[in-house]
């Protein structure tokens, strides 16, 4: 096992208005980052790894090198540094660009707040959350894998994928940190194979071929030069991505017909990466539970747009984007993350009076509590197949609770 290096804590001055990271590393956007049992979450990141917790006002970050790494900076600098400082301006580059800290989220849920009645309802309770700027060929490989699977599946794929294909960072705390293999790693024959080994499915196949493509078919870089320009790659600035459209702008169209050349990528999987890997924050990813919330809080499932159909998943992005602008995507998904845990909730516990008895001085109400337990995670559903329903366990408990009454003379 190599020896690895751990900078010092440090932190940025972020509330939890502006981003709680329980709800921004768990919402399904990225499926690598672990927690630890004092509240670190930890991942693998651009050869390091990188932790990060937070308080009411701050967060914190630290970053842990192999010992033999040496991080240049991101852009480089004509300043001299040493290797620390070096390393620690890179991190603190890479947590603000990656966790996308720059715009003012209170501002945009006022925004969205003004423009949509349904959202100012709901998103109070559900604040902080962002879409982070992952790397493109991440994002693409985590949803691929998301095809009808679940958050902890395509994290346990994600896992498993990168400690047989990619490269070794460091321990933590017994926890070994594997980062990202990129594309050409998955080319080799027999990695199709071993994918189906290792529990992949009909997924080792797109994986495969994807990485084919992308190593063979396109020039390096491809992925990138499909990102939002106002949203580069970190180091590079930014300029305009043109004109809002009701169906999106042309670089995020473009970006998202190139997409579905791809194996395994669908107009779902294509959205959740243009969203969540490439900037374009109008890209609106429509699975069955966004359908849902499309039925319910907008009208939607009447008429010409009575089943989730492709002219419909378009009418469901484009009455979004009518809404909330260019960064409908990151709005839909506050209300996504949102009416997931009002679900959550719901699964409380009922309780029924079955029967009363008088007995001396006291009335006796025998209960039956019915408590319900999902068995199985919520899935994260990216393609046009029906939602599975979780699986409920439903116990009974019977219980008696002594009402005094005061004996009547």
């Amino acid at each position: 096992m190599a020896t690895i290096r751990a900078l010092q804590w440090r932190k940025i001055p972020v509330n939890l208005a502006e981003l709680c990271l329980d709800t921004t590393l768990r919402c399904g956007q990225s499926f690598r980052w672990k927690k630890s049992e004092d509240d670190v979450w930890s991942c693998a990141l651009h050869g390091r790894i990188l932790s990060l917790r937070q308080d009411s006002i701050h967060l914190h970050y630290k970053a842990t090198f192999p010992e033999s790494h040496q991080m240049p900076m991101t852009p480089p600098s004509s300043t001299p540094h040493s290797t620390v400082d070096s390393e620690d301006e890179d991190t603190k580059d890479l947590v603000q660009h990656y966790l996308n800290i720059g715009p003012n989220l209170k501002e945009l849920y006022e925004q969205w707040s003004t423009a949509d009645a349904n959202f100012k309802k709901k998103a109070p309770k559900f604040t902080g959350v962002r879409i982070l700027k992952q790397d493109a060929w991440e994002a693409l490989v985590g949803f691929i894998c998301s095809s009808n699977n679940n958050i902890i599946r395509i994290s346990q794929m994600m896992e498993k994928l990168c400690l047989h294909y990619g490269p070794l960072i460091g321990e933590i705390d017994s926890r070994q940190y594997y980062d990202m293999p990129p594309a050409s790693a998955l080319t080799a024959p027999g990695v199709e194979a071993h994918l189906r080994q290792l529990g992949f499915g009909y997924r080792a196949k797109y994986l495969h071929q994807t990485a084919l493509m992308i190593s063979e078919d396109h020039e390096n870089g491809w992925l990138d030069s499909l990102r939002n320009p106002e949203s580069p790659i970190m180091g590079m600035k930014p300029f305009d991505a043109g004109e809002m459209l009701p169906g999106g702008r042309e670089g995020y169209r473009r970006a998202h017909g190139e997409l579905l050349a791809l194996q395994g990528v669908g107009p779902k999987v294509a959205d959740c990466i243009c969203l969540m890997g490439l900037g374009w924050g109008e890209a609106v990813p429509v699975d069955t539970h966004v359908w849902q919330i499309a039925q319910r809080d907008y009208k939607f499932g009447k008429g010409k747009h009575s089943s989730l159909t492709k002219a419909t998943y378009d009418a469901v992005g484009d009455k979004f984007r009518s809404l909330w602008g260019k960064e409908a995507g990151w709005a839909h998904s506050v209300l996504f993350a949102a009416d997931l845990r009002a679900f959550a909730e719901r699964l409380s516990t009922k309780v029924e009076i079955k029967e009363v008895k008088q007995e001396d001085d006291a009335t006796v109400l025998t209960e039956t509590k019915i408590k319900a337990e999902l068995l199985t995670p919520v899935s994260m559903k990216r393609e046009f197949e029906e939602e599975k329903v979780s699986p409920v366990a439903f116990e009974k408990v019977t219980t008696k609770r002594e009402v005094k009454r005061r004996r009547r003379t």
